[in-house]
């Protein structure tokens, strides 16, 4: 018993010092991870979550360029006048309706990138594709003033669309594109659509570059076409980054952004192009009501975050996956 207790004894002896450089290289791996990720804690810290002690406005009644201390407190004054006003209530109600129906439309087009970049990865030519790849992602970096500059030219009531078609003979008025709500729901996707299709397909790309090419190799032994290796195949693999990018998408939905809406908004169409974001900047801005607008912007947070857990949790119980 002694023998074996000295030979235990010396065996786990000789595991230490093996065990030991290979702790401190994990230490050492583990602080220089830390370390590239620290800048961009940094970065979202002073940017998303200190920002967060404004939302003290909404319990005052702010009124610039005096001192929060020199305002009068006045509790959720602001949070109840959004439910007690009638005309707040309806305006705000037509806030909701824009920035849902703009939302639906957005995750209701969510595939066309998908579908987009299966389109290049089934491409042959390199350079055909690089520049179909190219020519689709610069409109990203085009600023929406500029795009509404050109839209102007060309769709406004003296533009080149309506010169064109009356000189033509084919209308007698112009068109009233720009400047009319009608049909405006659908011209604001359109344009998001063609400003973020080729960006929004760069994270697909990447994730076909990640398929292991012995699936295809396989399919084709099997007899496969490129249809049904598109449909078997790519597709499938795609997925997983699909739903991911979906879910924080509905996590968003009540935010649409508010530059491509601020350019195009103008008297006529006011009523159907304003969504919440817009809304937001119109009172806070616009209107100089600070605080009531640090109200909507917390509820819209709020729910952001409320939408983000429950779509998580059913992600979570259908596919077994979550992002948080």
């Amino acid at each position: 018993m002694k023998q074996e207790s000295k030979t235990i004894a010396s065996s786990g002896t000789k595991q230490l010092p093996a065990d030991i450089p290979k702790r401190k290289k994990d230490s050492r791996e583990g602080r220089r991870m830390f370390l590239m990720v620290l800048p961009f804690l940094i970065l979202s810290f002073l940017f998303c979550y200190f920002p967060l002690h404004g939302w003290i406005y909404a319990l005052y009644d702010y009124r610039a360029p005096l001192k929060l201390s020199q305002c009068e407190f006045v509790g959720l004054k602001w949070f109840k006048l959004l439910v007690s006003s009638e005309a707040q209530l309806r305006q705000l109600g037509q806030v909701m309706k824009n920035t849902f129906a703009m939302s639906f439309l957005g995750i209701a087009t969510s595939f066309l990138p998908v579908l987009f970049a299966v389109f290049l990865n089934e491409m042959r030519s390199r350079k055909c594709k690089n520049l179909v790849q190219t020519l689709t992602t610069l409109p990203n970096f085009i600023s929406w003033t500029l795009i509404y500059s050109v839209a102007f030219s060309l769709l406004s009531n003296s533009g080149m669309v309506n010169t064109v078609l009356q000189q033509l003979g084919i209308i007698r008025e112009p068109l009233r594109i720009l400047d009319s709500g009608e049909h405006v729901w659908l011209f604001m996707i359109l344009l998001s659509t063609w400003k973020g299709l080729g960006w929004g397909a760069i994270m697909y790309i990447a994730a076909l570059s990640g398929i292991d090419q012995e699936m295809y190799e396989a399919a084709r032994v099997d007899g496969a076409g490129r249809w049904q290796m598109i449909r078997s195949i790519t597709i499938p693999s795609l997925m997983p980054t699909y739903f991911v990018l979906l879910i924080l998408s509905v996590a968003n939905f009540l935010s649409n952004g508010m530059e491509q809406y601020f350019v195009f908004q103008n008297a006529f169409n006011k009523e159907h192009i304003q969504v919440l974001d817009l809304y937001v900047y119109n009172i806070g801005l616009g209107g100089k009501s600070f605080s009531l607008a640090t109200a909507v912007g917390m509820l819209k947070t709020t729910v952001s975050i409320t939408l983000l857990i429950i779509v998580n949790h059913v992600s979570k119980r259908v596919r077994g996956e979550s992002i948080i």
